[in-house]
């Protein structure tokens, strides 16, 4: 019966504290599913980012996406301002980024105000 009693309390606390925080276990980490990568120079680039989140709203959602150099060097970062939650998967694009000459792919990754990193990322090769 003592064992009975510690579940139930154990599943009313677990049930009050998702009560209390609505949506936060819902959102996922960010994932980025499409890219699309435009030459506009010499070593500058415009990146067209796909990307996927449950964004739940202020608390909750997509912040930013960046591109990285193979070693893992931030090369640049495209702020997201607000919230997406009726739109997704949604676009943004970020022009003008130098990459050196000599890299031929980068990586891009994306983040929410929650987990920070730990989605999917996606390695371009560069046109």
């Amino acid at each position: 019966m003592l064992e009975f009693i510690r579940t139930s309390a154990l599943a009313t606390v677990i049930c009050l504290l998702l009560s209390i925080a609505p949506g936060i276990s819902a959102a996922n980490e960010v994932d980025v599913v499409r890219v699309k990568v435009h030459k506009s120079g010499p070593g500058v680039y415009r990146f067209d980012v796909t990307l996927r989140h449950k964004d739940i709203g202020w608390k909750h959602y997509a912040n930013a996406w960046e591109v990285l150099t193979p070693d893992g060097k931030i090369l640049d970062t495209r702020i997201l301002a607000h919230p997406h939650v009726n739109e997704q998967p949604f676009t943004r694009s970020l022009s003008g980024v130098k990459i050196p000459m000599d890299i031929k792919a980068v990586t891009i990754r994306a983040r929410d105000l929650v987990h920070e990193y730990g989605g999917k990322t996606m390695i371009v090769k560069l046109p």
